[in-house]
């Protein structure tokens, strides 16, 4: 065959040959569990708790450290009665004080009064965690101030060896959170961030990691507990690091990110992060944690909410309140789904992996025939299969013309829509841009609590 012709059948087969859509990035396995956890909670407590610091500065003694009605079986109750699915304990802060008793320092819970230096605040929160059926996670802080190999190579391997004790002696780890947290007054100290999630990965491979920029989970870039209103589950980590990154950046993402590491908002249910008695009238109420729960969850993050015990070692009656009404409240708006026998079964089964596909510019009817009022709705996507929504028109029909519900972006996980109560019996939702066609997994229509 000549040249020419080789060339020529060659173009052709091209022409014929369909491009293949670019591939997306995707979460791994213990992302997508992850994200369907929706809430859970951080447990902020150690030395500061008495000594009324947010942070510590080391020198504390563990004498001071005293929780005589310390109860993690009520604690990890309330938040099993309350919708949480995850507790995640600061086993160090940046005092350096370790809330069980480690091999490597005598800084510790088994230098205290507490139940005569026996006790282990870890191992009673995980065992509590397993009878509850709850996920278990920790927080180790890099920085800490006790130490003093702290600010030589050798901290690493200490900080490894406290971070093996947590990984081998607790049973099973979901979350492990990490930070760069690190004070104006710190000694000079490069963290040896990629060895740590090596361990992590070695010991508990199912577990998610946290920090700023992953490698499973990033910072939302505020602690008001607002993720974007548009948030990519996506972004490049170039040039970023623990205690390194744009919060900016952080808080939507990147719609061309090669990375899934999707957002995690955190915020505490008090201005502090630890127990103060000057802030039990500042405890959020059921309703503005309700808003932040459609500021997160809503907006394709999830829920990390800070409860603090108090130096009883429980927590204070003002934020078990607030914990109740938050969850009564959701129970109440999100119980009746006006889709359910109004749209394919697919769209209603409360399973990501079925799903019907949206192209671009082709609407999306649901005729209900009959009227309905909603001021709520969801959406999901299939996100095992990527996100891939970019702009998106929800639309009502009034009699006569369809109106404009709302105009919104990603998607992702979940997306809420707060909206005025509307009236009809026809609704539609148009994908305007997509990455690809949107494979819609989850459709809601619901009537908001009188309560939020």
């Amino acid at each position: 065959m000549k040249k020419h012709a080789l060339f020529t059948l060659l173009a052709a087969v091209l022409a014929s040959t369909p491009i293949l859509a670019q591939e997306l990035p995707k979460p791994e396995p213990r992302q997508l569990e992850w994200q369907q956890l929706e809430t859970t909670a951080f447990l902020h407590f150690t030395v500061n708790t008495f000594t009324g610091k947010e942070w510590g500065d080391g020198t504390e003694s563990p004498q001071i450290f005293n929780p005589v009605d310390f109860d993690a079986r009520k604690i990890v109750k309330t938040l099993k009665d309350t919708g949480f699915k995850m507790a995640i304990i600061t086993a160090k802060h940046h005092d350096g004080f370790c809330l069980w008793p480690s091999e490597y320092t005598d800084h510790t819970v088994a230098s205290s009064p507490w139940k005569n230096g026996k006790g282990d605040v870890v191992k009673e929160i995980a065992d509590a965690c397993r009878e509850y059926g709850l996920k278990f996670g920790f927080y180790l802080s890099p920085w800490d101030q006790h130490e003093e190999q702290y600010g030589t190579p050798s901290y690493n391997a200490f900080y490894k060896n406290q971070l093996r004790e947590l990984l081998t002696n607790y049973g099973e780890v979901s979350e492990v959170w990490f930070d760069g947290a690190k004070g104006e007054n710190a000694k000079n100290m490069e963290y040896d961030f990629d060895g740590y999630w090596q361990l992590v990965r070695e010991l508990q491979p199912k577990a998610v990691m946290f920090s700023d920029v992953g490698p499973d989970v990033r910072w939302v870039g505020n602690e008001s507990g607002n993720a974007g209103e548009t948030c990519w589950s996506t972004i490049d980590t170039v040039g970023m690091a623990p205690g390194v990154a744009d919060p900016r950046y952080l808080n939507v993402g990147d719609p061309e990110g090669n990375l899934w590491i999707p957002a995690e908002t955190d915020v505490s249910i008090r201005p502090g992060w630890f127990y103060h008695p000057e802030e039990d009238s500042k405890v959020k109420s059921g309703k503005q944690l309700v808003d932040l729960y459609y500021k997160s969850v809503g907006r394709n993050s999830l829920l990390l909410l800070n409860i603090p015990p108090n130096p009883q070692g429980i927590f204070a009656e003002q934020d078990v309140r607030s914990l109740h009404d938050f969850r009564s409240i959701l129970d109440e708006t999100f119980r009746g789904n006006l889709a359910v026998g109004k749209v394919r079964k697919q769209l209603t089964d409360q399973k990501l992996t079925t799903y019907i596909t949206l192209k671009e510019k082709q609407p999306l009817v649901w005729d209900f025939k009959k009227e309905i009022a909603f001021d709520r709705a969801m959406f999901q996507e299939n996100i095992a299969e990527g996100q891939r929504n970019v702009t998106a028109l929800l639309e009502y029909w009034d009699g006569k013309a369809w109106q404009k519900a709302d105009e919104f972006t990603t998607i992702g996980y979940k997306r809420l829509l707060r909206l005025p109560l509307i009236k009809t019996s026809k609704v539609r939702v148009t994908v305007l841009e997509a990455k690809q066609p949107v494979q819609l997994a989850e459709v809601g229509f619901f009537k908001a609590s009188a309560r939020e």
